[in-house]
């Protein structure tokens, strides 16, 4: 017997691991997790986009979907996601460029069950030809969804101005006119591609349970053994992505969203051979270092640029597409020589100077530690990922291979390094004054291809390495000596440590995920945060300049690992802090010295005002859908405004409005804060008596700010237009409990926990309504609600509506036929999900966090859920929906938006609309929070 693959894993993972092969060639990855609660399973395969015939753009993508619906043991196309969504479970599929990945999660205690079922995908699908061309319409929907998405449409030129032979030219989506004709000869096609590209052998399986390994891998044999074991071997065509001709070029992309961007991107090879040593990544960090003397730092100062990532752009079986994306200022696109001949400088810095042991092993380093001290995540992350890795790595490095850095190797990142000229080199700019002379296929983005200059090429190519750039120091930051501390906590959840008017800290030290990292929020409330929309704008305004400004201070501190946000909320902002221990408090020293200097330049602050200006008129761009989204919370919170009207304001303010406001912010402020993770009792005291030192000095104790909330209550419908330019229409419908007791929890997360997967079913699956369909429990300001929300390029609102009301209609017979079985079953599926473990120190941080932003102070609402959903009967579920749900006038709130193909169907209309949303958010009666 051949001895086992011995996985490297992490000191920190409880996990056990096991390697087999099964006899039809399947490579399976079995995981033993003894705490977990839920199981999951994913299957990843080698075929993509890449592989669709030539004639039949989307086909792997079309597969992918026709693969949920129906198998020869589990004919009924919705039974599985049913069967996953009954037990607690989620499921999801996604198609790339060469593969496909198929996942899941569940309640342990189905795992076999829900095995049998999708083991079934890759043994006997049946591709019923009842079910063709309703999925090509899904497909349809979900390429129709993102017509207007930047995105995709600069994807799109992407793919139009590669080598025409390189099958990354290929329309990856597809929609109807790729997937048209005969149903009969389209079923023939996808039943020819399956049998010729799906086999064992290209395929890897992670099973994540808290069984044993041995009852795992007899799982996985009883259940994938029958999966046809042909020996397939991929054959893309050997032609390079960017063939002579096509570089030394310059792409201008005219987005829809208002954006300045340039790519200068480097035509690599691919790179899965040097994953041991990494010399991309350690490139990378140097050319994406953002202190002082970095090629962001330099930028920034002349005014270019806002933002510079290096690292990013697609990759593939023969290619590595290396990009280093700058977002520009309006100067930085008109000055965009200075901007590349900058970067080539950098680029031949690093190349003299950069490659020296010592700044490879800083980061070498950081992933050591990372590896060390992993933090676990959920069985369903951990199953996707590992089932993908399995592809890219050895199986002994299928976990350490993302961390690995075995050292330096000068000649590999020279011969990296020497790639990156400007004879080899492409810039892909976006900006909407761009001149172009053609149109993409499909999302009809404008577009021109240019040659470069010959003369910018021979400049660049001779870079003399101006002054103000510089690599970075060595990094004070860093800790060598990283130890989680043994000392037990002494509560078991956060307890308050230090409080007194104005302020309060709440503690809790962690022994339980045994990593030396700590997580700190801090949330500063203030009056003057949200009171008006200008206010908010001011807020926002404050913070966007805030990190900005932090940015060159603290990124040593990031790349160490020590990481923070800072975010308005409708009370204030929030401060939070992440990363390993030893240098957290130093960190939050130099966040607070550098927030109270507030040096805001008139340079920086126009910039950043243009910055947030463009991101809030950018939202009219968005999808439908996600507007609404928005929309819905700005309706209902009072404290929550229009992107389009905070913008209007914003356009007058000035820097000493912005410092008038920032003065006045932190006149009254209410303290609020948790300290979590490796942090002891007496650190957080110390901590909470610092703060208060500090706080003392800029500010008088204040109350909590309110967080008010609109109540429904006696309104009946009430409507809500939303203008939105795009071919669908869109839809979302909310109902609001008045009550914030867990008996109304328990009540609505059953409910809609029940509806989702066969609303799912009838309304996207069966109706073909569009691509975004679904239901979902939203709480808003601690208020229990529920939401059905429909994109759709089919119908227009007063049909989705219709559709909606039709479903809640039915649903409470639908609720009679359910078995006691089924019923418990459904009740024990939700608990388990509410009830699931946290993952790591993170998830269970943002749990103590949200809990104390809900005012539940014995961290205990989730157990109190759950012992109510215990109790609760089909015959209650049925009388909320016919009270509250199906009446008449029922209290409800509707957001809709009228697409572009749908003015010529009958109107939404109704004599309760929204029409002037200051007044009504005025008038309307509230729930304080």
């Amino acid at each position: 017997m051949p001895k086992a693959t011995q996985i490297k894993t992490s000191p920190n993972d409880h996990r056990l691991y096991r390697h087999i092969t099964l006899e039809n060639g399947l490579s399976v990855l079995l995981v033993e997790d003894r705490e977990a609660s839920q199981a999951a399973a994913s299957m990843a395969v080698a075929v993509g986009h890449f592989d669709d015939p030539v004639s039949r753009p989307g086909m792997a993508h079309f597969l992918e979907h026709m693969l949920f619906l129906g198998t020869a043991k589990y004919p009924d196309a919705g039974e599985y996601s049913a069967f996953i969504n009954q037990h607690g479970g989620t499921n999801n599929a996604w198609t790339g460029t060469e593969h496909t990945n198929f996942f899941y999660s569940i309640n342990a205690e189905q795992f076999e069950a829900s095995l049998d079922r999708f083991s079934q995908f890759f043994i006997a699908p049946l591709f019923n030809i009842d079910l063709v061309d309703r999925e090509r319409q899904a497909i349809e929907s979900e390429f129709s969804m993102k017509l207007k998405d930047d995105i995709r449409r600069v994807y799109q030129v992407q793919k139009e101005t590669v080598n025409p032979e390189h099958p990354f030219s290929k329309f990856s989506v597809g929609n109807l006119k790729t997937l048209a004709g005969d149903e009969s000869e389209l079923r023939a096609e996808l039943l020819s591609f399956y049998r010729n590209k799906y086999s064992a052998n290209v395929m890897t399986l992670s099973l994540v349970a808290p069984q044993s390994l041995d009852e795992l891998e007899q799982l996985a044999k009883q259940f994938f053994n029958e999966i046809d074991g042909k020996t397939l071997s991929r054959s893309y065509p050997d032609v390079p992505l960017y063939p002579p001709e096509l570089l030394q070029t310059q792409i201008n992309i005219v987005p829809l969203k208002e954006q300045k961007r340039v790519a200068i991107t480097f035509a690599l090879p691919a790179l899965e051979s040097y994953y041991a040593h990494k010399p991309l990544t350690f490139i990378s960090h140097l050319l994406g270092y953002e202190g002082k003397g970095s090629l962001l730092s330099y930028l920034k100062e002349l005014g270019l640029a806002n933002n510079l990532s290096a690292g990013g752009g697609v990759n593939g079986y023969n290619f590595k597409d290396y990009n280093i994306s700058i977002q520009l200022t309006d100067r930085g696109l008109s000055e965009l020589d200075t901007v590349i001949a900058a970067t080539f400088e950098y680029i031949e810095l690093i190349r003299l100077q950069g490659l020296e042991s010592w700044r490879y092993n800083e980061r070498a380093a950081l992933l050591k530690v990372a590896f060390q001290y992993q933090e676990q995540v959920n069985s369903l992350d951990l199953a996707s990922h590992l089932s993908i890795n399995m592809h890219h790595y050895q199986i002994e490095d299928v976990i350490y291979g993302d961390y690995r850095m075995d050292g330096l190797r000068v000649d590999e990142t020279k011969q990296l390094l020497a790639l990156m000229t400007p004879q080899n080199m492409r810039v892909q700019l976006v900006a909407c004054e761009l001149d172009t002379n053609k149109q993409a296929a499909w999302y009809h983005s404008p577009y021109q291809i240019k040659t470069i200059d010959p003369d910018s090429i021979a400049l660049w190519s001779k870079p003399s390495i101006r002054k103000e750039l510089s690599l970075p120091k060595k990094n004070p930051f860093i800790n060598d000596e990283c130890v989680a501390r043994p000392e037990k906590s002494t509560a078991k959840v956060p307890v308050v440590v230090a409080q007194k008017p104005g302020y309060r800290i709440w503690h809790r030290k962690d022994d339980e995920f045994n990593v030396p990292k700590g997580h700190l929020y801090l949330s500063l409330d203030s009056a003057q945060a949200a009171a008006s929309p200008r206010h908010a704008a001011l807020t926002r305004l404050y913070v966007e300049m805030l990190l900005d400004y932090l940015t060159e201070h603290t990124y040593q501190a990031e790349v160490a690992g020590l990481s923070y946000n800072i975010y308005p909320h409708q009370g204030g902002i929030t401060l939070h802090l992440t990363g390993f221990t030893g240098k957290q408090e130093a960190l939050l020293e130099l966040v607070i010295a550098k927030a109270r200097e507030r040096n805001f330049t008139q340079a920086r602050f126009d910039l950043i005002k243009r910055q947030i200006l463009r991101a809030w008129y950018n939202q009219s761009q968005a999808k439908p859908i996600s507007q609404l989204f928005t929309s819905l919370t700005v309706t209902l919170q009072k404290r929550s405004f229009e992107p389009s009207r905070m913008a209007e304001l914003l356009e007058e303010i000035t820097l000493d409005d912005l410092h008038a406001h920032v003065k006045s912010f932190y006149e009254k402020i209410h303290l609020e804060g948790l300290v979590y993770g490796d942090w002891l009792e007496g650190e957080a005291k110390a901590l909470g008596r610092r703060l208060e030192g500090i706080l003392s000095l800029v500010t008088k104790p204040s109350q909590e700010s309110s967080r008010e909330l609109i109540d429904l209550s006696g309104k009946g419908t009430l409507l809500r237009e939303l203008s939105v330019s795009h071919p669908d229409s869109s839809i979302i419908v909310y109902y609001q409990s008045d009550v914030t007791s867990p008996e109304t929890m328990a009540l609505l997360s059953l409910l809609n926990h029940t509806m989702s997967s066969t609303f799912f079913h009838e309304l996207r699956t069966q109706r073909q309504l569009g691509y975004m369909v679904g239901t979902g429990y939203l709480p808003l300001n601690r208020y229990p609600g529920i939401i059905f929300y429909i994109q759709s390029p089919t119908s227009g609102p007063q049909l989705l509506l219709e559709a909606i009301d039709e479903f809640i209609a039915d649903f409470a017979y639908a609720i009679l036929q359910l078995t006691n079985q089924q019923w418990e079953s459904t009740k024990h599926g939700l608990i388990n999900q509410i009830m699931v473990k946290d993952s790591s120190l993170k998830t269970r941080g943002q749990r103590y966090w949200s809990s104390i932003g809900n005012k539940d102070y014995q961290f205990n609402q989730k157990e109190l859920v759950a012992e109510q959903i215990k109790l609760l009967t089909r015959a209650d579920l049925i009388k909320f929906i016919m009270q509250k749900m199906r009446t008449k006038h029922c209290d409800r709130l509707v957001l809709f938006s009228t697409g572009e193909s749908h003015q010529d169907q009958v109107p939404l209309e109704s004599d309760k609309m929204i029409t002037d949303l200051r007044a009504f958010k005025q008038d309307a009666e509230q729930f304080d929070y």
